[in-house]
């Protein structure tokens, strides 16, 4: 089967072990939890779309390994236009759902992993490539979903790995044994990965050889033995569990998802080994994969991007000042903003690499700065937006208060009556649309949402200092003054 349905998608969930604790209580039956389904929704459309005759053409491609056709999130790129076709999918996600549909990482690390591995078995004479690709291969034709893991808790980030008081602040080698090795420590934040059948872990940071125990990439399975998720909170998150309460959570169908994974003494057979002990590669793969996913960003939060602007322009419309000066320039210098970060995204792709392994590399340089600008525009986006909305967007009553039969007035007016009565829109606008938008442009701005496409703009993919580091590092400020000797006759 080398493209699953949605519905199969959700079913493959339901035969995992995976261990989720939520609010200090352990989760049975995660996969129809109101707070977990909507991310898993999310996921399930990476699926459905692949299967849409309309869009099968951007979300799926024939597989480099085995020529079968697969689900774009399992493939690895193989021309400028593969990446530019990666940002458009993405894009169009980002419409379908308004959220954040978790696949981007473990498709990232696909590709970041499996260039770095071509290069330490050239260097090492080791067998991680070959690894990799079996597992790749075995990914493709089950059409699994893998997280990408590459955060780690750090401590003390004045340290390095091997100089934290606790080991665990960075996932590392306990035990090296003949068919294997055994593992402790956790990633945090991670997105997806109570959704994911696999996890492929990286290393977080460039290291050292002292640092060699820290230097460790591998898969395993979500409900691998000694591997659990602590699900993470988001703002307004508990209203997922209110009855009733569809219009007041604002998406109620997509969601995004972040969670602490631990790795408790978990063992790793030799098979699914791509990086043990080899320090000075662990760089490498953390900036492929920060490249890979600063581009991603190019195109998921423009999909979103899409939505907010959306959602902006009918605020405008239902509160009857759609036609005001104002109000379309703020919708232009959002559309603005958000079309520069999709030039970004386009620009980075367009300009890509073949590596040594055969897959296509984006431009390092223009992936940083694409981030960068995702750091700071979605904030104006989120800011225009709230603006065109209004007040009513965080003072409106609760949904329930809309519906409610109680007697308030003196002629016998229920609460719901007087609430639908002074928060009626313009004419032709039923209130209750009115309401949906304004909880959807509370969600997006505040609440839940705000995690995948706000702050996650903020530090996702790496903070923005990181950023700027790899800017520094690719600017090539050396060539740029040598130009300026050129021109100005400085010998």
């Amino acid at each position: 089967m080398a493209i699953k349905s949605a519905k199969e998608y959700i079913e493959s969930l339901r035969e995992l072990k995976t261990r989720v604790y939520m609010f200090g209580e352990k989760i049975e039956n995660w996969v129809d939890h109101p707070m977990i389904r909507p991310s898993i929704n999310c996921v399930a459309m990476t699926y459905a779309l692949a299967q849409d005759p309309q869009y099968a053409e951007l979300m799926t491609v024939k597989s480099s390994l085995t020529g079968r056709t697969v689900n774009r999130f399992t493939h690895l790129h193989q021309s400028t236009e593969d990446l530019i076709n990666k940002v458009k999918m993405q894009r169009l996600l980002g419409q379908k759902t308004a959220s954040c549909f978790q696949r981007c990482v473990g498709m990232d690390a696909f590709n970041a992993v499996y260039s770095s591995t071509y290069e330490i078995d050239e260097k090492h004479g080791t067998h991680y490539h070959e690894n990799f690709k079996k597992f790749l291969t075995y990914v493709q034709d089950n059409d699994l979903t893998v997280d990408g893991a590459m955060t780690d808790p750090k401590g003390d980030r004045s340290k390095s790995p091997s100089q934290q008081v606790d080991p665990d602040m960075y996932v590392h080698v306990v035990e090296r044994r003949e068919d294997g090795i055994v593992v402790c420590g956790a990633k945090c934040h991670q997105t997806g990965s109570i959704n994911s059948h696999w996890h492929i872990f990286m290393p977080t940071i460039a290291m050292g050889e002292a640092d060699r125990d820290w230097a460790v990439s591998f898969a395993c399975p979500t409900d691998a033995e000694g591997m659990y998720m602590i699900y993470g909170r988001q703002s307004c998150d508990t209203r997922k569990l209110e009855e009733s309460a569809d219009i007041d959570v604002g998406n109620a169908k997509f969601g995004g998802q972040e969670a602490l994974v631990v790795l408790d003494h978990v063992f790793i057979p030799n098979e699914y080994i791509f990086l043990n002990g080899e320090y000075e590669f662990a760089g490498m793969i953390v900036e492929r994969f920060a490249g890979y996913h600063r581009q991603s960003y190019g195109g998921c939060k423009v999909g979103v991007g899409d939505v907010v602007i959306g959602a902006a322009a009918l605020a405008a419309e239902y509160n009857g000042v759609e036609k005001a000066s104002a109000v379309k320039d703020k919708l232009i210098e959002m559309t603005h903003l958000n079309e520069t970060l999709y030039c970004c995204g386009i620009a980075c792709s367009s300009q890509g690499f073949r590596t040594k392994a055969g897959n296509y590399q984006i431009d390092l340089l223009l992936a940083n700065v694409c981030k960068q600008n995702v750091t700071r525009f979605p904030y104006e986006i989120v800011r225009l937006a709230e603006d065109i909305a209004g007040g009513l967007m965080v003072t409106m009553p609760s949904q329930k208060d809309f519906s409610s039969d109680t007697v308030v007035g003196r002629n016998g007016e229920t609460i719901g009556e007087i609430c639908n009565k002074f928060f009626a829109a313009r004419e032709g606008v039923s209130t209750e649309d009115r309401q949906r938008i304004m909880r959807f442009l509370e969600n997006m701005c505040l609440g839940a949402a705000a995690v995948g496409y706000r702050t996650e703009s903020m530090h996702g993919a790496g903070s923005p200092q990181a950023q700027r580091i790899m800017i520094a590092r690719q600017g090539n400020i050396q060539g740029k003054k040598q130009l300026a000797k050129e021109i100005a006759g400085i010998q």
